[in-house]
C-alpha cells in the first residue's frame, strides 16, 4: 500500500457517502477535454493506483463549498461551476470526476424541500430563493439537456442499492495510522512532516463490471422479488450508469460515515459482499440465506441511520 496524503485541517467531513464515475479523458467532447486534461496536469491525480483513496481531495472540496459560502452573501447555490474534479490515474490512464458543483446543489435543494417541514424550509431558504434558483434551473437544463451528475450523495447510510455494482474484491480499507508522506493545508500550500490519516473505506470496480453486476442483481430481483422496492431502485442506479463512458470507473466511498461506524466495526464492514452472496442465495433458490444476508445490511446500515436523531 502506497502512503497516503492528507489534508490539514479542522473540518470534518460531513456524515455522507458518495458514489462517484471517474471518465477517461477521451469521454469528454473539446473544450472539456482539453480543461480537464490541463486541471489534471497542474494539480496531480488524487490517487494513483485503485488502492488509493482521494479523502484528502474530497475535504479540499468542502472547504471550497464552505469558503465561498462565507466569503460573502450566503447564496441558494454557487453562481457558477467550479471547473474542479477528482483525478485518478490507473494503469496510466487519468480518469476525471468532475465535481459539477451547480447542478449538485439544485439537487440537494430538491431534496432539502422535500425533507423540512415548511415553516422551517421557508426560514432557511425563503420561497423567492427557493423560486429563483428553480427558474435558474429550468433556464440551464434547457442548454444542458443531457446533464448528469458524476456524484451521488448519501447523508448518515450507504443506499443499499449502491452496493451492487461491487463486488468484496472491490473493497479497499486503509486503517487509522501515521502518515507517511507530507501534509498540506488545503490550498494555502502550508506542509508539516507527520500527523495521522484518518482510516478510509472505499470501493473501486471498472464500468464494464459494475454494469454486469447491477444487470445480473436486477435480473434475479425482478425474477424472484418483482414487487419488491429493490428493484426499481436497482433499475435507477443502472439507467445512471449506461449514462457514462464504457471505460469508466465507478467508487463507492464511505466518507464521513467512517466515523460513525468505529474502528472495529468498519475493518469488519463488508456490505457489498454480504448483499453479493445475499443475490447469489437467491438465483440459487435459497431465500432464506438470501433473506438473512439482506436483512443483515439493512439493520446495520438502520443502526448507522438512527444516529442522526441522537444528541
Amino acid at each position: 500500500m502506497q502512503s497516503v496524503t492528507a489534508v490539514r485541517t479542522s473540518v470534518l467531513p460531513p456524515y455522507t457517502a458518495h458514489l462517484r464515475v471517474y471518465e477517461p479523458l477521451a469521454a469528454f467532447p473539446e473544450p472539456e477535454r482539453a480543461h480537464w486534461q490541463g486541471w489534471a496536469a497542474a494539480h496531480g491525480p488524487d490517487a494513483e493506483g485503485p488502492g488509493q483513496p482521494v479523502a484528502a481531495a474530497a475535504l479540499a472540496e468542502q472547504r471550497a463549498a464552505l469558503a465561498e459560502l462565507l466569503s460573502g452573501t450566503p447564496r441558494a447555490l454557487p453562481e457558477k461551476e467550479s471547473g474542479r474534479a477528482f483525478v485518478r490515474v490507473v494503469d496510466g490512464v487519468t480518469y476525471v470526476c468532475p465535481w459539477s458543483t451547480r447542478l449538485r446543489s439544485w439537487q440537494a435543494l430538491a431534496e432539502l424541500a422535500e425533507t423540512l417541514p415548511v415553516s422551517l424550509l421557508d426560514t432557511v431558504l425563503p420561497p423567492a430563493v427557493r423560486a429563483a434558483a428553480e427558474a435558474d434551473r429550468e433556464r440551464w437544463r434547457a442548454g444542458h439537456p443531457d446533464a448528469r451528475p458524476w456524484i451521488l450523495t448519501s447523508r448518515w447510510e450507504v443506499p443499499v442499492r449502491w452496493f451492487l455494482p461491487f463486488g468484496a474484491e472491490d473493497r479497499c480499507f486503509v486503517p487509522e495510522g501515521p502518515c507517511n508522506s507530507v501534509l498540506t493545508d488545503g490550498e494555502n500550500g502550508e506542509r508539516a512532516e507527520g500527523g495521522r490519516t484518518a482510516a478510509t473505506l472505499f470501493y473501486l470496480t471498472p464500468m464494464a463490471q459494475a454494469r454486469r453486476r447491477v444487470a445480473r442483481g436486477y435480473r434475479v430481483l425482478r425474477e424472484r422479488i418483482p414487487l419488491g422496492p429493490l428493484v426499481r431502485e436497482v433499475e435507477q442506479v443502472g439507467r445512471w450508469l449506461e449514462e457514462f463512458h464504457p471505460r469508466s470507473l465507478v467508487e463507492l466511498d464511505y466518507g464521513g460515515l467512517v466515523h460513525l461506524l468505529g474502528a472495529e466495526r468498519l475493518a469488519a464492514e463488508d456490505s457489498a459482499g454480504e448483499l453479493e452472496r445475499g443475490l447469489g442465495a437467491l438465483r440459487a433458490g435459497d431465500g432464506a440465506s438470501a433473506a438473512r444476508s439482506y436483512r443483515l445490511v439493512v439493520d446495520r446500515w438502520r443502526e448507522v441511520l438512527a444516529l442522526r436523531h441522537a444528541s
